[in-house]
């Protein structure tokens, strides 16, 4: 009974000091500023080209895509989810942190570990030693710091050792503790991270879609162009062949023509970059990746907007650099545990013998057990520094995160303010688009007439097609800036979906690619 009283004593400390303090500052998410409203949301109203969508449409959801109602462009970000492989870094840096939580909360328990071995030596017989009684004999250490005498003719022996050692360190100024929070924390930021790397690509996608069906329609209209303009070309040669027209005519037509098909051709340039580009957001290589042409008909979608204050939960940006705070902060309290003891407790254990028959048995058995007080006496301030340190790197992280904040309600507002001035912006360049092709007409009646020259009908075919590509960018960018605008507000997302603190690494399947 006596040899078990110091295990007793172990575990009863042990378990006074489960609770122990926490050094650490308690973490509040810092304010940021936000606003009441969006203000070039009260200027948007109902306008033709875009709406707002009404507060019964609710919020943007995880595949906001869909507002488009464009099935290939479904298609295509679904592609993206599955194999883009930007995607697939983010999420096997979630992995890693991930496993940084699991390895910090290993640290709660003790650590086990044994070391069995055979060894087989033999001692000087020159090495002396005191025996009992003042006697001499040559002995050997063991691995329990005992001493094997051995003939003193120094014969070979064999030492059969099976030890145990068990060590753990209580968690008494909360370092573990921290340690872990902080870990959670990062592995929290990671997966946000994971999000927005994911909402990058779907929106980058969605852009160079339509930026590839713009060139499509660009194409379409060119082609057209060209058409009209080889029968320009065809009634100046008739009317110069008749002695009605000059020569000067049918150079400046042919002229025309030439220029305007060279810059159909180079048309072909920006769409197959545009088709290579979605290939690698997809995951697929460029040299086997192709999109049929289809020129550029959809129309901006309603959006949900929301209000500004869920702006900071549906960012995924945001709360990225919200856990990264909550990091920092306990980064401070690790730090400041290092300014008081470490207690460990030890024990050690196992069967010891010279021959195998006995090794295993009871007599054959050594064990010891004690605590450990660790305390740094003096180190020039280092501890201090340190903790500064950290201080010092939590603010840089509030001053990053109300940085985000406030470059997410920038991006906001751009849309809203783009979305709006070009929703008129498309319906006065419609009308110059019809003025330009009434000019045309008339330019061209008064040249058959031989009332103008047919400069004038180059200068009218100019202003159209000048206009008409305008239309055609105009609509390109409102559907460009619609993703744009769904993307600052987060795409659907929501900082509820982040894996919690208790479950984290159970919650790999939930946010996998």
């Amino acid at each position: 009974m006596i040899g078990k009283t110091p295990h007793r004593h172990v575990v009863l400390v042990g378990l006074l000091l489960l609770n122990g303090c926490n050094v650490g500052p308690r973490y509040h998410r810092p304010a940021a500023p936000t606003a009441e409203t969006y203000k070039e949301l009260t200027s948007a109203g109902d306008t033709d080209g875009w709406k707002v969508a009404q507060p019964k449409d609710g919020v943007l959801h995880g595949q906001w895509w869909e507002l488009f109602n464009d099935p290939e462009l479904n298609a295509l970000e679904q592609q993206v989810n599955v194999s883009n492989q930007n995607i697939a870094a983010a999420f096997a840096s979630f992995l890693q942190a991930r496993a940084l939580v699991k390895e910090a909360r290993a640290q709660y328990y003790p650590t086990l570990t044994t070391s069995p071995s055979v060894t087989r030596s033999r001692s000087s017989a020159n090495l002396v030693q005191a025996g009992a009684g003042g006697a001499t004999a040559a002995g050997t250490a063991t691995g329990a710091g005992t001493v094997v005498a051995t003939t003193a003719t120094g014969r070979p022996f064999t030492d059969y050792d099976l030890p145990f050692d068990a060590s753990w360190t209580p968690d008494l100024w909360g370092r573990v503790r921290n340690t872990v929070k902080s870990n959670v924390a990062a592995a929290q930021a990671s997966a946000a991270d994971l999000e927005n790397t994911r909402l990058t690509a779907q929106a980058e996608l969605a852009v160079d879609y339509y930026q590839l069906r713009t060139q499509d329609s660009l194409k379409q209209l060119l082609d057209a162009t060209v058409v009209a303009y080889q029968e320009s070309l065809q009634i100046t040669q008739a009317q110069y062949e008749t002695g009605i027209g000059a020569d000067e005519a049918v150079a400046q037509a042919d002229v025309q023509l030439q220029s305007t098909q060279a810059q159909d051709t180079n048309l072909g340039i920006a769409r197959a970059q545009y088709e290579h580009a979605i290939a690698l957001l997809v995951g697929q290589p460029a040299s086997t990746f192709s999109i049929r042409v289809e020129p550029l008909n959809a129309a901006p979608p309603a959006i949900p907007i929301g209000v500004p204050s869920q702006l900071l939960e549906r960012r995924p940006d945001v709360a990225a650099d919200g856990r990264l705070m909550a990091q920092a902060n306990a980064q401070i309290g690790i730090a400041k545990a290092a300014y008081y003891p470490t207690l460990t407790l030890s024990a050690t254990g196992g069967f010891e013998s010279s021959a195998i028959s006995n090794w295993l048995a009871w007599p054959s058995r050594f064990w010891s057990v004690g605590p450990t007080l660790a305390e740094t006496l003096f180190d020039a301030g280092l501890r201090r520094a340190t903790v500064e340190q950290y201080q010092a790197a939590y603010d840089q992280t509030v001053a990053t995160y109300r940085q985000t904040v406030l470059t997410a309600f920038q991006q906001v507002e751009d849309n809203l303010a783009a979305l709006r001035i070009l929703s008129t912006q498309t319906q006065q360049q419609d009308a110059a688009v019809n003025a330009a092709q009434k000019y045309l007409t008339i330019a061209t009646d008064r040249y058959k007439l031989g009332l103008d020259p047919y400069l004038d009908v180059i200068t009218a075919q100019t202003t159209l097609l000048s206009n008409q590509q305008t239309a055609v960018s105009l609509h390109m960018q409102q559907l460009t800036d619609s993703v744009q605008l769904i993307e600052a507000l987060g795409g659907g997302w929501d900082a509820a979906q982040l894996p919690a603190s208790g479950s984290i690494a159970a919650q790999s399947s939930a946010i996998a690619p």
